[in-house]
């Protein structure tokens, strides 16, 4: 009798984690890709760094917290808290010598050779820049700084997190044998880059701001001499812990959380690797840091300026033309949008697509007399959100209006905040989702009078109400009057504001309750009709995957011969090519010009293929800990848009990074001899009423489900 494999052993699971850093590893493989244009390359390295600040704030604290707090429970892969740290940070460092090779070995030298030149005022200044720079501080820079020496009588000052500050050595020209510590914060409030004079046209000369207060400090420290000087920045611990239960007001609660984010633990030192020692273990000292967290910075401290660079003009020929999303296809903006809506489902897929069809949904209920209710959940905004304004006017224009503002959307709370305090001035029913979970789901209804009754329009999508990441992030939404969606949107807002949980769904599935077991299901149907000998096939696109039920449930239908294709962004928990366990699963991550976010889900059950959309990764904290929304796609012509969505993703062979068997290494196709196909290229041709260069041919082989294993 054969014996049944334990699915959940560790070595089959991956740490979520180190996962995660192979993910930034991917995007920095895009900066070294010379394929890319230069200054995508330059976007791509700045994007690496802005990824891993807030990995440290976030997951890297959240391990130290446990660790502070004696929590031994190994993870998923086996690994304690300490054990993972471990791990981590080394891996964490040699990540960060990888950036700074890239800065310096691949696309400086690059930079130069475009005309785009970053000055270091200690080698490079001509007497002409010099003395530009030196009135540039002088007029702009000096008025801002605070100086601050540290002694017996002057204690060190709370650093701020992410902020840029310079570091120095003082010895009091009356007292020779005293050498002090100073700082001074680089000011945030101005700009970082700043262009400097150049004598060669079509060369643009840039300097950064704390090179120019680094040659100036003597200015700020007069009646000192300075011994050494050089730029250092700190990370802290920014990650939120709400006691709800015990939090009376929590839009306060929250506010006064946001303040320690400023001076949390320190977690990560970065110095200049030519920083002197003696400032170094100073440093060290005052803000309470070891070896462990101090990171040696060959070059600028803090790549995020580099997104910055990118603005610059004059270099469009370096740069990709941008895109402008294309009208949805059968969509009139002449006519009113509800009467489009009752024509036909309306598939929506940004940002190939307009998001507009949803901007005009909420305004355009803001403004029919026959609207009685709209009831919306806002989980990130943008600042200047028509979305929200048109909310506000409806209200103001009498409507029933609802909306769940999630004030724990995290690096968002404050804006969220300010959002819900103008929604209740407008007249807005503002309200805060549940005790314990955050509502990350994405939905809106419209109630509206007409003839023959009452008619409820509901949108639903997989990412949020932003109309500036709808132009950069790729997402799906639908656009429906179903009557049995539009009753289920109505018990998903019951529940959000009256705690009523109604004892069925329609057509939604619905976290944390009932979607992990639906997911199990659907998996498990793939995996007995495989065992039947009939054909199976599970297609699963979403930013991570680490649910150890779900990943043990792909385990379990890979075995029964169950062809399991997973496009995934970023953290990957699951391991490919095990024997007897992952065989039949291969996993996918695209990383290209526009960051992939969409969830969408495809079971092929026997041949009656069924196709969900929605918010929810396959996360625990998505399945278990948030309020969340999955959707069929039942029209069985946008059906089949969503499979050839899949389809030719499942084809991409140039930004799709590939996981390797047993490992948690990734790597791309070579493709000599192969058509180059990338899946956002294809998109953006489709919209533009361009055919596809990928063949039917090729698609078709991709997408064929496997026979079972007939047990």
């Amino acid at each position: 009798m054969k014996e049944k494999s334990n699915f959940s052993k560790p070595e089959y699971y991956e740490n979520r984690e180190l996962s995660w850093i192979q993910f930034n590893k991917r995007i920095l493989l895009e900066a070294k890709d010379k394929n890319n244009l230069l200054f995508e390359r330059m976007k791509f390295l700045s994007i690496t760094a802005s990824n891993l600040d807030e990995f440290f704030m976030i997951r890297i604290a959240s391990l130290i917290d446990m660790c502070h707090a004696g929590y031994v429970k190994p993870d998923i892969a086996g690994l304690t808290p300490q054990e993972q740290i471990k791990k981590i940070i080394p891996e964490a460092k040699e990540f960060m010598n990888e950036q700074y090779k890239v800065f310096n070995r691949a696309l400086l030298p690059q930079l130069d050779k475009v005309g785009l030149h970053l000055i270091r005022y200690h080698e490079d200044l001509t007497e002409e820049q010099a003395k530009f720079v030196d009135n540039y501080f002088k007029r702009n820079v000096y008025p801002v700084l605070t100086p601050m020496a540290v002694d017996s009588s002057r204690p060190f000052p709370l650093i701020q997190n992410k902020t840029l500050n310079i570091g120095a050595l003082i010895k009091d020209k009356k007292k020779e044998d005293v050498v002090d510590i100073a700082t001074v914060q680089v000011p945030s409030v101005l700009p970082r880059i700043i262009e400097i004079p150049s004598n060669q046209k079509g060369v643009t000369n840039i300097i950064l701001l704390e090179e120019v207060i680094e040659r100036n400090l003597d200015k700020l420290f007069l009646n000192y001499t300075i011994l050494s000087a050089h730029p250092y920045r700190v990370m802290r611990n920014a990650d939120l812990t709400i006691d709800e239960d015990e939090a009376a007001d929590l839009l306060k609660e929250i506010e006064s959380k946001l303040k320690q984010r400023q001076w949390g633990e320190v977690i990560r030192l970065e110095v200049a690797d030519s920083m002197d020692k003696r400032l170094t273990k100073k440093l060290m000292e005052q803000l309470n840091v070891n070896d462990d967290y101090l990171y040696k910075i060959k070059g600028p401290l803090d790549l995020t300026f580099l997104m910055k660079a990118y603005g610059l003009e004059g270099f469009d020929e370096y740069k990709l033309a941008q895109y402008t999303p294309q009208p949805v296809p059968g969509m009139d903006r002449e006519r009113g949008i509800f009467e489009q809506i009752r024509e036909r489902d309306i598939l929506l897929h940004h940002p190939y697509y307009e998001f507009t069809p949803v901007i005009d949904f909420i305004s355009q209920a803001a403004n029919d007399p026959n609207v009685l209710a709209i009831k919306q959940t806002l989980y990130r905004v943008s600042g200047n959100s028509p979305i929200v304004k048109s909310l506000a006017r409806a209200a103001e224009n009498g409507k029933q209006v609802t909306v769940l503002v999630e004030l724990k959307a995290r690096f968002d709370e404050e804006n969220n905040i300010g959002w819900a305090r103008m929604l209740e001035k407008a007249g807005c029913h503002v309200i805060y989702g549940l005790v314990g979970l955050k509502t990350h789901s994405k939905i809106a209804l419209v109630v509206r009078r007409e003839e023959d009754g009452i008619r409820r329009y509901v949108h639903l999508g997989t990412g949020n109400y932003n109309d500036v990441t709808a132009r950069l992030y790729t997402d799906m939404g639908l656009l429906t009057c179903n009557d049995a969606i539009g009753e289920d949107a109505t018990a998903v807002f019951n529940m959000l504001s009256g705690y009523s949980e109604p004892p069925a769904w329609n057509k939604l599935m619905v976290a944390p309750i009932w979607l992990k077991d639906r997911f199990i299901r659907l998996i498990e149907r793939e995996e007995d009709n495989a065992k039947k000998g009939k054909k199976g096939r599970i297609v699963a696109k979403m930013n991570s995957i680490c649910d150890p039920v779900i990943i043990e449930a792909l385990y379990k239908a890979s075995t029964a011969g169950v062809k399991i294709d997973l496009i995934v962004r970023g953290i990957c928990c699951l391991k490919v090519g095990i024997p007897g366990v992952s065989e039949n699963i291969v996993v996918h991550s695209i990383v290209g010009d526009f960051l992939e976010h969409s969830r969408i889900f495809y079971f092929y059950n026997d041949g009656f293929p069924e196709v969900y959309m929605g918010s929810a990764d396959w996360m625990p904290r998505n399945l278990d800990k948030r309020v969340e929304i999955t959707f069929p796609v039942e029209d069985e012509e946008l059906k089949q848009e969503v499979i050839d969505i899949l389809k030719i993703q499942l084809a991409d062979n140039t930004k799709a990074h590939f996981l390797l068997p047993n490992s948690r290494e990734y790597e791309k196709k070579d493709l000599r001899g192969q058509e180059k196909i990338g899946s956002q290229n294809e998109f953006r041709r489709i919209a533009m009423q361009k055919r596809p260069k990928i063949s039917e041919e090729v698609v078709k082989t991709i997408f064929e489900p496997a026979t079972g294993s007939n047990e």
